[in-house]
């Protein structure tokens, strides 16, 4: 099957499904890359912390935090579904900067990254990607702004409810009136940003090389794995990434290592329209479409 007749096959797929997507899928050897709407900006939720633990690393590496500081964490006392670790804690605890990251990255805490945050604020994490020659990518709010949304608002009873308006208020025109959905106000991206930056993490690039390997092992032991991980993990490949989820957002960035030596760089984000919360046809879509990619680069 050519290029546009797959990319065509893939879009209606996505519509069907009641997803629209945004997809990118790099051969790190070749630079060769297909996609759906690569350059689309999207919020990308916990997206953002893979620039936070890249900012927080070269920080370390300056001599300006030392990753063995130990941090007072406030408990996060969140008894909705979702997030986890120091977010579900009910006392306040000690860690340290090294371990906040790994809570961060590999268990998608936001607590913990939101204590990196108060040490690395958003825009000095904006800088140091721009010294870093990473770009496509805004950083604005520290995770914390993410839990008030419809949702939270509106309790779980009216959670269907909220979904609705978030969902038809996508569509209403430019902005959006959830602060964290306005690609004026939210942390965004699109895939090709997000490809540049594990193309940055994989091959030789201005990020220093023992932090980039410290952020692929974290990656590595992402405990997430519903959503690409089924379509790109098995004994012959290591998959590593980190997801992001807000409302109606699903995305995911990572790598898949083949044992023939093959390395390609996978980014998924999507936005549903489907008003609920747990859409595992969902997910299983978006693995679809981003394999049939990875499938596709593979094989030419």
């Amino acid at each position: 099957m050519n290029d546009e007749r797959l990319l065509r096959e893939l879009r209606d797929l996505l519509r069907d499904g009641g997803l629209r997507g945004s997809f990118l899928v790099r051969d790190l050897a070749t630079g060769e890359e297909l996609g759906i709407d690569p350059d689309r900006e999207l919020p990308v939720a916990s997206l953002v912390k893979i620039p936070l633990a890249i900012a927080t690393l070269e920080r370390v590496r300056r001599g300006e935090l030392d990753a063995a500081r130990q941090i007072e964490v406030a408990p996060g006392r969140v008894t909705s579904p979702g997030p986890t670790g120091l977010s579900r804690f009910r006392h306040p605890a000690r860690m340290a900067v090294e371990d906040l990251l790994y809570l961060g990255l590999s268990i998608s805490d936001s607590t913990a990254a939101d204590a990196l945050f108060a040490l690395t604020p958003p825009a000095e994490v904006a800088r140091i990607l721009g010294e870093l020659g990473l770009e496509g990518i805004k950083v604005r709010h520290p995770m914390g702004d993410l839990e008030d949304t419809p949702v939270e608002r509106l309790g779980p009873q009216q959670a269907r409810l909220a979904q609705e308006l978030v969902i038809a208020a996508a569509g209403s025109g430019p902005g959006h009136p959830v602060p964290q959905l306005d690609l004026a106000r939210a942390n965004t991206g699109t895939a090709r940003a997000f490809t540049d930056l594990l193309q940055a993490l994989w091959t030789p690039s201005a990020i220093d090389p023992a932090s980039a390997a410290r952020i692929r092992e974290l990656m590595g032991a992402n405990l997430l794995r519903q959503r690409l991980a089924p379509d790109f993990s098995s004994d012959a490949a290591l998959w590593s990434s980190k997801t992001g989820t807000l409302l109606h957002l699903r995305h995911e960035s990572g790598v898949v290592e083949h044992a023939d030596g093959q390395v390609f760089a996978v980014t998924a984000l999507t936005e549903s329209r489907v008003a609920a919360g747990r859409q595992p046809e969902a997910e299983a879509l978006m693995g679809r479409v981003a394999r049939a990619l990875r499938d596709q680069l593979r094989q030419g």
